[in-house]
């Protein structure tokens, strides 16, 4: 990879592929249908490490579970009024939305052309995935166990075709973030994912199990030469069960953590993973009332400072966090989208310039 300007030979693996200094991100989702606007205002608002938006509104086949389950390599889905679901031979739904992740792609070409730099890409992650996906006879793949590693492997290689394919795209980027997305996984461990019934539900799978599965995707993210990212924005999230598996950088919602999960960040970031921490929360917009004033870029740095000083961490904020909203950003209107990024943008040159001057 090549390295930044100006960085420091003790900075960690992650952090000399994607910063040296805090930066802002986004965690996927994006609001609207134009996906040619969408790419616009990530790049005007994120330019040091923007991301391919994500624009669940336009339905089957631009959503979470779509984009990945199309991604997969030899292993057809279809889509059934249930869900998606594996099958013998690829169907309609699958075609479409091939389609639709390959128009998605167009337009970011064309609007990033030039791009050099980082770039970050997000898909949902193998148990997240299997606990979306039907088997053929029905019920979910993570009942499966054969399954699963059919799923896990072919997300692996998919996401090797990917990467390889952005970076054809834009020749001019240098570094790849890979961000499996585990809403997901939190129910996984906890057995909580239902069956086809709703009656019951899939047997909890174990923290070995769970690890084996997340490492086989983002060991083969790692040999594409990306840097593999997790994101789960549950209360409580996996942390250590994600560095276990091999995560370089870890993505959560700063605001749902408590106390217990200080100990899991502390260790992760003195064994040099870096974060990506969501700390802009963001005003949900509900009809025929005014939307929630976002706090401001001063007050979000302080509080991360606060966190981060709680912790005792010898590692400096702005080296290891880079600045991301709380969650995605479907939910918001286009204008508020924006706001919620150039805050995190400022928040991020906040953190950078107080490392600076300390």
């Amino acid at each position: 990879m090549t390295p930044l300007p100006g960085e420091e030979a003790s900075a960690s693996t992650a952090t000399a592929q994607v910063w040296r200094r805090s930066v802002a991100t986004g965690v996927g989702s994006m609001p609207g249908d134009d996906m040619a606007a969408a790419c616009r205002a990530v790049l005007e608002a994120l330019p040091d490490l923007p991301h391919q938006p994500e624009l669940p509104s336009r339905g089957p086949g631009a959503d979470l579970v779509s984009r990945a389950a199309v991604a997969l390599v030899d292993l057809p889905v279809d889509l059934e009024p249930a869900g998606w679901r594996l099958v013998a031979r690829p169907g309609r739904a699958q075609r479409e939305a091939r389609d639709v992740a390959r128009r998605d792609l167009d337009v970011l070409t064309a609007v990033a052309a030039g791009l050099t730099g980082a770039f970050k890409l997000q898909i949902a992650g193998p148990w997240t995935l299997a606990a979306a996906l039907e088997r053929p006879r029905g019920g979910p793949a993570l009942a499966d166990r054969g399954a699963v590693r059919d799923i896990t492997a072919s997300l692996g290689e998919g996401m090797q075709q990917l990467v390889a394919e952005l970076r054809e795209r834009l020749p001019g980027i240098d570094r790849v973030v890979v961000q499996l997305d585990e809403p997901g996984l939190p129910g996984v461990l906890a057995g909580t994912v239902p069956t086809a019934s709703g009656f019951g539900v899939v047997a909890a799978v174990d923290e070995p199990a769970a690890v084996a599965g997340l490492a086989t995707v983002l060991d083969a993210i790692r040999a594409a030469g990306a840097v593999p990212a997790l994101h789960c924005c549950a209360p409580r999230p996996p942390l250590a069960l994600a560095v276990a598996a091999g995560a370089q950088l870890l993505s959560f919602d700063v605001t749902l953590l408590t106390r217990a999960d200080d100990q899991p960040i502390g260790e992760a970031v003195e064994a040099g993973i870096r974060l990506l921490a969501g700390a802009v929360p963001v005003p949900l917009d509900q009809p025929g009332q005014p939307a929630a004033p976002l706090p401001t870029a001063a007050a979000v740095a302080a509080r991360l400072r606060d966190w981060w000083r709680a912790m005792g961490l010898a590692v400096p904020l702005g080296e290891a966090v880079a600045v991301t909203p709380a969650c995605g950003l479907a939910g918001a209107t286009p204008d508020t989208a924006g706001q919620v990024l150039r805050t995190c943008r400022e928040v991020a040159r906040r953190l950078a310039e107080e490392d600076e001057s300390a």
